[in-house]
């Protein structure tokens, strides 16, 4: 049935805003923007190994229960980090504030969330198998 991830969108009131803030914290420029010329509407960059799609939609497309539900009430997608406490603290000089706190799961899980600037809860996560995995699929 779910056979993985395809994107993983975002909403702003501001995508021109949002999508500079994440530029800054991926260290890349969105590779799509629709439209191509003035304010954007979406915009998305690939992340990662496995280049997984996180898209920017202005809110004001969003399903009205979505649109309408406030900040942080979206479900959380973790994002593989090697150091939650460090992106924690650049998620923090970038302007994110807390969520979740930092929380170990168990062994070789640790998990933590934020709220980004324009409301959306950004996850964090150390997972002892997530190079495991990504070592698993370069080998084919």
């Amino acid at each position: 049935m779910l056979r993985g991830l395809t994107t993983i969108t975002y909403t702003a009131d501001d995508v021109a805003a949002a999508r500079d803030w994440y530029a800054a914290l991926l260290g890349q420029e969105a590779y799509f923007a629709q439209p191509a010329e003035g304010a954007p509407a979406y915009v998305e960059f690939r992340v990662g190994a496995d280049e997984d799609e996180l898209g920017i939609m202005d809110r004001r497309y969003a399903a009205p229960a979505t649109r309408d539900a406030g900040a942080g009430s979206g479900a959380t997608v973790y994002w593989a980090v090697d150091d939650v406490e460090a992106t924690l603290t650049r998620l923090a000089e970038l302007g994110a504030t807390p969520h979740e706190p930092r929380t170990e799961r168990g062994p070789g899980f640790v998990t933590a969330s934020v709220l980004d600037p324009f409301g959306n809860v950004l996850g964090v996560m150390e997972n002892r198998h997530f190079d495991v995995l990504a070592a698993r699929r370069a080998a084919g």
